[in-house]
């Protein structure tokens, strides 16, 4: 075994061990214990004054940031007035996620314990008319029967319990997690492991948070090969899309900071490979999956795209390499080095972008566009899952690009028999020429697309909540990346001077630890539940009374509530 080679090997078994860590238990074992006790909330003296520096609105507090709403949850659960109303929401939301054969059974319980007026827990917030129509739809089996009557739960919350969770002890324990959470980040709390690739400007490594335990892959862009190939923009500009999405079907960022020599972009690590290695190199002999195994990997695609058509955000690079497989077999979109955010004022763009193939036809003639060339790139990507081939060209096919184009414009797919009668509707309407009459995001969502006849088994509630199985599960103990010395190694930068405006620029572009996604990995590894302990009854604990020495937040110590 040649060095190269074991270097492989052992960067590979220190590699798979550390991702083993992917629940709370686990992740607790592959913890830096130094790091993991940095990790400790402050008096709420030293952080109360954020009430007044951080977005306070309803969709903000209650829905989006996920301690938050775990924490106003949890205030809904301990005033009384609001219990039936937690419990509602929390049912509501089970059944949205629940099996076909078991809605039926939840949506009843549902009926019976607050919608009528009988019933001990009845909401009466909840209209007449909207009561009426859930009874309704469950006589005639209809699957989406709460969407209106969260919509009012969430408005009854925002109007009565709203102003209270802010004078609430629960927002005092958020502003704790809010200080936390703005802590300075830098490479010291992160390990890396082994070289997964690497792009036109630095190297991505899997890497470990050694305070949680939880695995991301770490894009490191040298400072000197930005600047000598004028990458500025495009770094700052995909920083700032990844740091404004956030959906399960797209690669998210954590964290940004900087060293002596990179930029770090530490992001969502997937370790299943890319679609198109899985198309064409699992299983050489019958290339391209079932249409069951398209559908999936479709749908997962389809929310991703509308995540990021809602936030006015153009992708133009969908393609079988940039859909990746995580570890349990669901997949996400991942660089977005092309996207293009839409100003508020603009419904459209113009811009060359993308592969060779996927373009759609109003982009390659130089017209203004919107979000509709990413179901164009969609019905590509589709067509190539089923046939193993592209509908404009043959995998390997020796043909100019000024071809490609005159065929994407002009010609029609041509569809084999592995191809059923729906699928082939669905990619005919994918691939529409106009762009005004192609299936895709319209009035804010997908609901048109995600309506088509092939995806009549899809249970999108499920899905969406990520409890669909996968028709695939990548092998665990396998790296779906090169070996270590066929990745190869970067030349060295010479003749680059780093100024104080490039400084300027990395200070910028090194913003630390990105909301969502870190008050996800607080929740998801355990953290959360350490540090949010509470004292008895009547009773609040050290690092919640002002002025306390809160030097362990998690001693018996407390102070009588006044």
């Amino acid at each position: 075994m040649d060095i190269g080679c074991l270097e492989t090997v052992v960067a590979n078994s220190a590699y798979v061990a550390a991702r083993g860590s992917v629940d709370a238990s686990a992740a607790q074992t592959m913890r830096d214990k130094k790091m993991r006790a940095k990790l400790k909330l402050p008096n709420i003296s030293v952080c109360e004054h954020l009430k007044d520096q951080i977005e306070v609105g309803f969709q903000s507090l209650c829905i989006k940031q996920p301690i938050s709403k775990r924490l106003f949850q949890q205030f809904l659960e301990d005033t009384e007035e609001f219990r039936p109303v937690v419990n509602l929401w929390k049912d509501i939301e089970e059944y949205n996620m629940a099996e076909e054969n078991l809605r039926g059974q939840k949506s009843q319980r549902i009926i019976n314990t607050y919608m009528e007026s009988a019933s001990k827990n009845f909401c009466s917030f909840l209209e007449e008319k909207a009561i009426m129509r859930v009874k309704e739809d469950a006589k005639n089996g209809h699957h989406d029967l709460f969407k209106e009557s969260e919509q009012l739960l969430l408005a009854h919350l925002e109007s009565q319990a709203l102003a209270k969770y802010k004078e609430s002890l629960f927002f005092l324990r958020f502003l704790q997690f809010k200080w936390l959470e703005a802590q300075t980040v830098t490479e010291e709390w992160f390990m890396d492991f082994r070289v997964l690739g690497k792009g036109g400007f630095g190297e991505v490594f899997a890497t470990q948070m050694k305070a949680t335990g939880k695995m991301y892959a770490n894009k490191r862009l040298n400072k000197k090969r930005l600047k000598k190939r004028n990458g500025y923009e495009g770094a700052i500009v995909e920083k700032r899309i990844l740091a404004k999405v956030h959906s399960r079907f797209i690669v998210m960022l954590a964290y940004a900071f900087q060293t002596k020599t990179d930029l770090c972009l530490v992001m969502t690590i997937m370790n299943g490979g890319d679609l198109r290695f899985h198309i064409y190199d699992v299983d050489v002999q019958n290339p391209g999956f079932s249409e069951e195994r398209a559908a999936y990997y479709t749908a997962q695609i389809i929310c991703g795209l509308e995540h990021l058509h809602q936030n006015r955000i153009i992708y133009r690079d969908l393609k079988p390499e940039n859909v990746l497989l995580d570890d349990s077999g669901h997949v996400r979109l991942s660089d977005m080095g092309l996207a293009v955010e839409l100003p508020e004022e603009k419904t459209k763009t113009k811009g060359y972008a993308g592969t060779h193939g996927f373009m759609a036809p109003e982009l390659l003639k130089g017209d203004e566009y919107d979000w509709s060339v990413d179901y164009f790139t969609l019905g590509v990507t589709l067509y190539e899952m089923i046939a193993a081939k592209g509908p404009f060209r043959t995998r390997g096919e020796k043909v100019e690009n000024k071809e490609v184009t005159r065929r994407i414009l002009n010609d029609p797919a041509a569809y084999s028999e592995k191809f059923s009668d729906c699928c082939k509707a669905l990619c005919e309407g994918l691939l529409m020429k106009d762009p005004q009459k192609r299936l895709g995001f319209k009035n804010d969502d997908c609901s048109e697309l995600k309506q088509q006849p092939w995806f009549k088994k899809m249970n999108w509630g499920r899905l969406e909540g990520g409890l669909l199985d996968p028709p695939f599960v990548p092998d665990s103990r396998t790296v779906y990346a090169k070996d270590i010395d066929d990745v190869g190694a970067f030349s060295t930068i010479k003749g680059v001077v780093i100024d104080d405006a490039d400084k300027e620029f990395y200070t910028e572009f090194a913003s630390g630890n990105m909301p969502i996604p870190w008050q996800e990995e607080m929740i998801e590894t355990g953290v959360f539940g350490e540090l949010n302990t509470w004292g008895a009854k009547g009773s609040i604990p050290k690092d919640l009374c002002r002025g306390s020495d809160s030097g362990n937040s998690n001693t018996s110590g407390t102070c009588v509530l006044i």
